[in-house]
């Protein structure tokens, strides 16, 4: 076996990345286990490979002592300066026993902790690769898929989208080619266990970030993303440099950016807002596509009173409130919109400069979906919404 054995060894180094010394290390231990166990011995013993010629040994370890009790273990000082004069009582010698067929048992065990070692260097190299990029973006393939999950191919590892993580809107087929989002990398006994997402915000951020150059250097800030995926999503952008564009930069020339991450996403809409530290025109752009005449906010609550004009009741409402749910979601501030005529009955639109509005706690109900277009009386007699980031529910006054 011999240099054969060293020289494969190389080769899965170089190959594979798995350290030469990590294996031979562990097929000494493996073969001490194997003469133990094939040549029926209980000693101690110690199991050689020579990295120049690959030559293997075995040498029992015994104890120098003044009478002994047990040959297998121990050894007189008169027997042990056969070997060394300068041992002593208490001292280890070693002895050579190696079998004349002990290479065939080396050889079996060899193939054995080879093929074992492998395996483990090779799961944890995908481990340690994957583990780097949870919360990343990667391109897979669907390879199959069962009632509970879809199996996507990465390249060395297979990964699990579940059903939860699964767009609403999409209908996945083998050898579709998707971009997902990795949530979490577990260590398991068959090795690694990738989970990935289609429906994590993240997955929004990192689109963007490989759509938009100016994000990806650091031009373009990130702060803040909602989303319902496979419907509507936000996301707050923000850049400190003046002269540049942060909206603009995400929407691309003609929305050519925006436009490849709703394909990407099979037509999930995108609304792009304007980060503002001042809560009055953070709430006010993340309420968009609606027109904002008011804000009054309340810091102590983290509350906001929105009031917009009556026709765009249903548009900052949106269908099933979802348009002021993902505002709240991207803000971080309970959003209570109203119309101007409910705001003028209340005494609150228009407010004297300075005047601060005390909100009054809400009960919890179900509000009635708002129609996207809605006649004058349906407005007088519409509810007002209120939205709390904390909950995502919807209730009425």
């Amino acid at each position: 076996m011999g240099t054969e054995l060293l020289d494969a060894l190389t080769v899965l180094e170089n190959e594979k990345g798995i350290d030469k010394d990590f294996i031979i290390e562990a097929l000494e231990a493996a073969l001490e286990s194997a003469y133990k166990r094939n040549f029926d011995q209980a000693q101690n013993v110690r199991v050689d490979i020579n990295q120049t010629t690959g030559s293997m040994h075995v040498f029992a370890q015994k104890e120098v002592v003044d009478e002994i009790l047990d040959s297998r273990l121990e050894i007189t000082l008169e027997q042990a300066h056969e070997y060394n004069s300068a041992f002593n009582v208490g001292d280890t010698v070693e002895i050579e026993v190696t079998p004349r067929d002990f290479g065939r048992v080396a050889a079996q065990t060899a193939k054995q902790v080879v093929t074992q070692r492998v395996r483990e260097a090779e799961r944890g190299i995908i481990y340690n690769e994957f583990i780097d990029r949870e919360d990343d973006i990667m391109t897979g393939i669907v390879e199959r898929q069962d009632s509970r999950f879809i199996y996507v191919n990465l390249g060395k590892v297979e990964a699990i989208l579940s059903k939860n993580e699964q767009m609403p809107n999409e209908r996945y087929h083998a050898h579709d080619r998707i971009k997902v989002y990795i949530t979490k990398v577990e260590k398991t006994s068959k090795g690694p266990q990738i989970y990935v997402s289609r429906t994590h915000p993240g997955l929004l951020k990192r689109l963007f970030e490989i759509e938009v150059p100016e994000i990806y250097d650091g031009l373009v800030e990130i702060k803040s993303v909602s989303r319902e995926a496979g419907d509507r999503s936000k996301i707050s952008v923000f850049s400190s440099d003046p002269e540049i564009d942060a909206v603009g930069a995400c929407v691309g020339t003609k929305g050519q950016r925006v436009q490849a991450i709703v394909d990407e996403l099979k037509g999930e809409k995108i609304d792009i807002v304007e980060w503002s530290e001042n809560p009055v025109e953070f709430v006010s752009n993340a309420l968009s596509p609606a027109q904002v005449v008011d804000v009054t906010v309340d810091k102590n609550n983290q509350s906001t009173t929105v009031v917009v004009p009556d026709y765009q009741l249903s548009l900052a409402i949106g269908k099933r409130g979802q348009n002021a749910r993902l505002a709240a979601k991207l803000t971080g501030w309970k959003i209570d919109i109203k119309n101007e005529t409910n705001a003028a009955e209340l005494g609150i639109f228009p407010r004297v400069e300075g005047e601060t509005v005390i909100e009054e706690d809400v009960a919890v109900v179900e509000p009635v979906e708002v129609a996207e277009e809605v006649t004058e009386a349906e407005v007088e007699a519409a509810p007002t919404f209120v939205v709390d980031i904390d909950t995502a529910e919807k209730t009425a006054e």
